[in-house]
């Protein structure tokens, strides 16, 4: 019984560092979905995975994309609906207002941007994403891992997992220990052929 604690435990384990590293090695990465935007495709507490893109030729209309929107740290995956080459923009340090990039010749410089939709919206996302802020393409999706991966990275998921069989090892090893001291000493056998002499103390 102790035993399958500790099997159990320890796999379970391995498993919360194995499957991230294993995408990981091959390119990919997975990222845990909090909103329904995309549903029904996917919807908060799944996972999907992404593989990373090299060039802006990579991306297509109907694609499923994740990234961070302009202004905004926030990971947002939704749907690819149009592909535009826009103006590139940098912050003026008098205005602070964002203001198109200006070549040689004083014409803007274009770059190519995406215009998003999630799949549960009615309307596209309010602004375009340069390129250079995708993250990825979804590649595909697994129901329900998000709340499992979540729930081993978190402390309390980790300490479910180490706790017991930590305990079921300790219990183990007192166990053998109980059973070496109750374990009787092997009696000694005086060899054949020897005679022992008798010392009296006066």
């Amino acid at each position: 019984m102790l035993w399958t604690v500790v099997a159990v435990g320890g796999l379970a384990y391995a498993t919360s560092l194995a499957v991230p590293l294993w995408y990981q090695v091959h390119g990919q990465r997975l990222l845990v979905v909090t909103s329904g935007s995309m549903a029904p495709r996917f919807v908060a507490g799944d996972v999907v995975v992404l593989r990373t893109i090299a060039d802006a030729s990579e991306l297509k209309v109907d694609q499923v994309v994740t990234f961070r929107p302009v202004g905004s740290d926030s990971l947002v995956t939704h749907r690819i609906v149009e592909l535009r080459q826009l103006p590139a923009l940098q912050e003026d340090t008098a205005s602070g207002r964002m203001v198109p990039v200006l070549d040689g010749s004083g014409n803007p410089i274009l770059q190519p941007y995406i215009v998003t939709r999630g799949d549960a919206n009615s309307t596209p996302d309010p602004n375009a994403t340069p390129v250079s802020r995708v993250r990825g393409v979804v590649i595909g999706w697994h129901h329900h891992w998000g709340t499992v991966l979540a729930w081993t990275g978190s402390p309390r998921g980790r300490a479910t997992m180490l706790v017991p069989p930590l305990l079921a090892l300790g219990a183990l090893e007192l166990a053998a220990l109980v059973r070496d001291r109750r374990r009787p000493a092997p009696v000694r056998q005086p060899a054949e052929g020897r005679s022992f002499d008798a010392l009296l103390l006066d």
